[in-house]
């Protein structure tokens, strides 16, 4: 197999988690569409060893050594500081993004890992973009996709992603729900070999609503569309429930997933539980895409104290998914 790994923002920690990724054994070849002179640059500031490779899919995967790197060749457009963002240089961060997904459409690679980009930077140079997620949505032309973090031992889907909080409420609607319990039910089923899933379902209000005396968006939709889907879904779904109390191993022990109304309902757990373990995981997507847990990190970037471990655990999880999607296909 075949993970691709970007670098994401130049002048972030993306290079350095990068780098330090390689300096181990993985079961397949790692690819990286980037600048052979910042990687090599940041690998010195490191002090660690890196011997680029001219990637050519023609070629038979091999298993990674350590210190080693496939790279398709995209020079960047000035110079890169670390620590000091240049919007002249978020165009290159598009062109890696847009060719890492490309190559894997063209089943060039098995998977993405995608280390982190600043999105204001680049909206600053005059490009629109909202994350990753969409991007990668946007050229695969899949019509939904939903973003779902996991640690070794929590799945946190999110119904929401980034909205501001006033205008959740209004997005909670029964064709939203009805389409990312779809692509959860599918991708936990086909991606992580779990025949019949268990889902734990969030409410949205306080409570659950309490009845409809905090809210009534889980009586009036949450439950109807649960009900709905239980009568064909291959799942169990179980809620809506309380948020303050789904969260607890009485409730966990048993669940493959939980499904949060929006992303600080169900995200904070996860990362008080796992931060730098997490990973972020795309659903929906024609193929494998994982990403770190954690920013850019600008004062950190090639002092080598920024830590490698959620882009190691984001490496390890797109060898096991797509690992798994091979299998299955």
């Amino acid at each position: 197999m075949r993970i691709l790994l970007t670098a994401g923002e130049p002048a972030g920690i993306g290079p350095d988690v990068v780098v330090k990724a390689c300096q181990q054994h993985w079961p397949g070849a790692l690819v990286c569409p980037g600048d052979a002179n910042l990687l090599e640059q940041r690998a010195r500031q490191l002090g660690l060893p890196l011997h680029l490779l001219p990637f050519d899919p023609a070629n038979p995967p091999h298993c990674h050594q350590p210190g080693q790197l496939y790279l398709h060749q995209i020079e960047l457009p000035e110079p890169v500081i670390a620590g000091q963002l240049n919007p002249a240089n978020s165009t290159w961060v598009l062109q890696t993004l847009a060719w890492a997904g490309q190559a894997c459409l063209d089943g060039q690679l098995d998977a993405v890992a995608t280390a982190p980009v600043h999105k204001g930077i680049i909206n600053d140079a005059g490009h629109t973009f909202t994350g990753h997620t969409e991007f990668f949505a946007d050229q695969a032309g899949a019509q939904k996709v939903v973003m779902m973090l996991a640690t070794p031992k929590l799945r946190v889907a999110l119904a929401t992603t980034h909205l501001p909080l006033r205008q959740v409420a209004n997005a909670i609607v029964a064709p939203l729900l009805r389409q990312v319990i779809g692509i959860l039910v599918a991708d936990l089923q086909q991606k992580f070999g779990i025949e019949r899933p268990r889902i734990l379902v969030a409410g949205l209000n306080p409570h659950a609503g309490e009845q409809g005396h905090l809210g009534r968006e889980e009586m009036d939709i949450i439950e109807p569309t649960l009900a709905q889907l239980s009568a064909t879904a291959p799942a169990d779904l179980i809620g809506p429930l309380p948020a303050d109390t789904l969260f607890t191993p009485q409730w966990l022990e048993q669940a493959d997933a939980v499904l949060a109304m929006y992303h600080d309902q169900g995200l904070p757990v996860l990362k008080s539980q796992g931060f730098g373990e997490a990973v972020n995981i795309t659903l929906g997507l024609p193929y494998v895409r994982t990403s770190v847990d954690h920013g850019t990190a600008l004062d950190l970037a090639g002092s080598g104290d920024a830590s490698a471990t959620s882009m190691q655990a984001a490496i390890a999880m797109a060898f096991e998914l797509a690992g798994r999607s091979h299998g299955a296909s």
